[in-house]
């Protein structure tokens, strides 16, 4: 069996899943890992502790490695919120977003301009169905637009940023901040092109919660303040005396602790998992699910709001019936998972996803009818 087998060997049991755009039931190997270093942290003995704090240090580097960084511009943070928080609280001029996108990126924004009694203003863009196209940031810049936050995946439609476009577009003069949780691991990307990724391993990962982190560039570091900044952020080694240390060089200045090690045990898992097995092999297996899951609403009329090039997709597949209500009750009756919001129904492959869940969805919707969801 090949790595590739082997992981999608891993998701068994999920039939009928379809959400791992809201949250990835962990793997069995960050389930091994949460038991081995919960057991180390449980004993007496400095040395078990040290292996569990190494866990960190090996996540930061399996990180660097995907993200084609060094170490040192790479955080482990409890979330992705709070990464965008040190983010967006340390900028100063107009940061261009989508008043749309998810709120882990506008409030922060919206927040950090309240507070910055008028260093920092959002420019909201409300592009066609909240893509954010390099048009549509072509359309709001202005000389004063210092940064522009985005999604890499809208959490609602599956659209996929074009990154590379959008640096060519604003320059190296501003800075690209990149949410990227809904595509890193699944999709393959330049990642260089951002000067901030930001990513959680609780979805596409499966390294359950607490295990957010950040890229910070060395153009971000100079731009972005350290405001969030805590005791290991500085340009000292633990507790001081005296005058208060300046922030630490890299990326490091936006710490606030150290991290949780459990949560890092979890991701430093989940992240060599994927370096095994390789971010392209996972994409294809992907691309191959969400083709399928397209193919099965249109032959039952159900419209779709997920861009038909595979190059501005990732694992999300908005369908938008007439009755979203009805739809997600259907699936949920014959034992699929999906997320309903927003008079859509959101569902989401990953690499494990069985021919037993497509052929569940196409006969849940089989049973139910055009009728039941749509207008004849």
């Amino acid at each position: 069996m090949n790595a590739i087998d082997e992981h999608v060997a891993s998701f068994e049991g999920e039939t009928g899943y379809l959400n791992w755009a809201a949250f990835g039931p962990l793997s069995p190997a960050v389930r091994a890992s949460l038991g081995d270093a919960s057991d180390a942290l449980a004993s007496f003995s400095a040395a078990d502790h040290g292996r569990v704090h190494a866990r960190s240090a090996a996540a930061v580097a399996s990180l660097a490695q995907l993200l084609g960084s060094r170490p040192d511009e790479v955080v482990l943070r409890p979330s992705s919120t709070d990464a965008l928080q040190h983010a967006l609280y340390g900028l100063t001029g107009t940061v261009i977003a989508a008043a749309a996108d998810f709120p882990s990126i506008t409030l922060p924004l919206q927040r950090a301009a309240d507070m910055s009694e008028g260093r920092l203003s959002p420019r909201w863009i409300d592009p066609i169905g909240g893509w954010v196209t390099p048009n549509a940031v072509s359309d709001a810049l202005h000389e004063s637009v210092t940064a522009v936050a985005v999604s890499h995946v809208d959490y609602r439609t599956g659209y996929r940023a074009n990154l590379a476009a959008l640096r060519e577009l604003i320059g190296p003069e501003r800075l690209l901040v990149v949410d990227a949780v809904q595509s890193f691991g699944v999709v393959e990307e330049d990642w260089a092109v951002a000067d901030v990724v930001i990513g959680h391993g609780y979805k596409w990962l499966r390294a359950g919660r607490g295990t957010g982190f950040a890229r910070f560039s060395d153009t971000a570091r100079e731009r972005i303040a350290p405001v969030l900044s805590g005791i290991t952020g500085i340009a000292a080694d633990g507790p001081f005396r005296g005058a208060v240390p300046p922030p630490a060089d890299g990326a490091r200045a936006y710490t606030t602790s150290v991290p949780d090690h459990l949560a890092s045990a979890r991701l430093a898992a989940a992240l060599e998992e994927l370096q095994g097995v390789g971010v392209a092999a996972i994409e294809a297996r992907v691309r191959s699910n969400v083709e399928v899951l397209i193919d099965v609403a249109r032959r039952h009329g159900i419209r779709i709001e997920t861009p038909a090039d595979p190059q501005r997709r990732a694992g999300i597949v908005s369908l938008v019936p007439d009755d979203a209500q009805a739809l997600g009750r259907g699936l949920a009756d014959a034992g699929l998972v999906v997320t309903v919001r927003g008079g859509a129904v959101r569902v989401a492959a990953h690499a494990g996803t069985s021919a037993e869940t497509l052929d569940l969805l196409e006969r849940a919707l089989a049973a139910y009818g055009r009728s039941s969801f749509t207008v004849s």
